[in-house]
C-alpha cells in the first residue's frame, strides 16, 4: 500500500472531485450517479468535454417548452440556448455558422396586432364624423322648429332667393306719384296772359294751355299744397317753343330763383310751328313743407314767346 493510499473507502475517496484526476480514476473513482432533477442527484463538476446536454446519444431529446406551451426553437430545431457548443455542426467552434434566432414557428413571440389597431382607429374616426353630422342635422331641425313657433317663416338665408328690398329711388318714386301737379286751368294768370286751345298737342285737360306770355308783366302762378317735407324738389314745366330758345323768370315763395328758367327749343320746331314744339324743362328749387307758390313771369330781358301747358313736381334732384 502506497503512502497516501490506504485502500478503498479510505478518506481520500471522500474527495468528490477525485474522478477528475488521473490517480483518482486509477483508484476507481466514479462520478456521482443520478440525473438532473432526480432524487439523490448531486450536481457535480465533470471533466471538460464529457458533459452532454440533452438526452444520451442515440435517443431523441425531449422538446423544450417555449412561449404559450409550444416547443422552443426555430422551425422545429433544438434551441441553441440549450445545446452545448460541441453539438453544433463542425465542432461548434468560433467560426462555425450560427443558427438564426428568428421568431418563426410556435416558439417566438408574436408582434403587436397593428392591423387590429388600425381598424380600431378608423372606427373611432368614423364614429366622431357621424356624431358631428347628427349634431348639425339636429341643430338645423331645431332652428326650423323655433322659426315656426315664432309665428312666421324663418328668416331667409343668403342662399335663398328673396325679392329685393325697395331702394331709395323706389321710395322716391312712390312719393313722386303723390306729389301734386297742375294743368293750365289751375294756374292763376297775371297781366295779358290768357287760356287758349287752338294749337294741338297740349297735355292739359281739354288741350288747354296759357298763351300771350310774350309781353312784360305776363305771368302764371301755381299755389301748390301738400309738400311732405322741406327739401330739394324738381319742378317740371311742359311748354312749346318754336324758332329761338326762350327764358323766363322763376320765383319760388316770393324769392327769385337763382337763374332764368331755360325754355329752349329742344324739339327743333320751325319758327311759328308751335304744334311741333311741345317739350319739357326742369329746375331744382327748395320747397317748404305744406304750401308753396311758384311763379313764372316775363320781365325785362326775358324771351317769353312760349305756350305753357303744365307744372309737376318730383322729390329730389332728377332730370326726368
Amino acid at each position: 500500500m502506497t503512502p497516501g493510499n490506504n485502500g478503498a473507502s479510505t478518506p481520500e475517496d471522500d474527495d468528490p472531485f477525485g474522478y477528475l484526476y488521473a490517480d483518482g480514476q486509477a483508484n476507481g473513482a466514479q462520478p456521482p450517479s443520478g440525473g438532473y432533477g432526480y432524487p439523490n442527484s448531486v450536481n457535480r463538476v465533470r471533466p471538460v468535454g464529457t458533459r452532454q446536454y440533452g438526452a444520451p446519444q442515440g435517443q431523441a431529446a425531449p422538446p423544450q417548452q417555449g412561449a404559450y406551451g409550444q416547443p422552443q426553437g426555430a422551425y422545429g430545431q433544438p434551441n441553441a440556448h440549450y445545446a452545448a457548443p460541441e453539438t453544433f455542426p463542425g465542432g461548434g467552434g468560433p467560426g462555425a455558422p450560427q443558427q438564426p434566432s428568428g421568431h418563426g414557428g410556435g416558439g417566438g413571440r408574436r408582434g403587436p396586432n397593428t392591423k387590429g389597431l388600425l381598424i380600431g382607429a378608423v372606427a373611432v374616426v368614423a364614429a366622431v364624423v357621424i356624431g358631428i353630422a347628427v349634431a348639425m342635422t339636429s341643430s338645423g331641425t331645431d332652428d326650423d322648429k323655433s322659426g315656426d313657433e315664432a309665428g312666421g317663416d324663418p328668416t331667409p338665408t343668403q342662399s335663398q332667393s328673396t325679392d329685393p328690398s325697395p331702394s331709395a329711388s323706389d321710395d322716391d318714386a312712390e312719393k313722386e306719384v303723390d306729389l301734386p301737379s297742375a294743368d293750365a286751368k289751375a294756374m292763376r294768370l297775371g297781366g295779358p296772359a290768357s287760356l287758349a286751345s287752338d294749337v294741338e298737342g297740349a297735355e292739359s285737360d281739354g288741350g288747354v294751355y296759357v298763351a300771350n306770355l310774350n309781353q312784360p308783366g305776363a305771368s302764371v302762378t301755381w299755389t301748390v299744397n301738400g309738400i311732405p317735407e322741406d327739401g330739394l324738389y324738381t319742378l317740371f314745366t311742359t311748354y312749346s317753343a318754336a324758332g329761338e330758345d326762350q327764358s323766363m323768370t322763376l320765383t319760388v315763395n316770393g324769392k327769385e330763383f337763382g337763374s332764368k328758367l331755360n325754355l329752349g327749343n329742344f324739339a327743333q320746331a320751325e319758327d311759328g310751328d308751335f304744334a311741333k314744339g311741345w317739350t319739357k324743362t326742369y329746375a331744382w328749387p327748395t320747397l317748404n313743407k305744406g304750401t308753396n307758390t311758384i311763379t313764372l313771369s316775363c320781365t325785362d330781358g326775358d324771351k317769353c314767346d312760349v305756350l305753357l301747358d303744365q307744372f309737376s313736381l318730383k322729390k329730389g334732384q332728377v332730370k326726368n
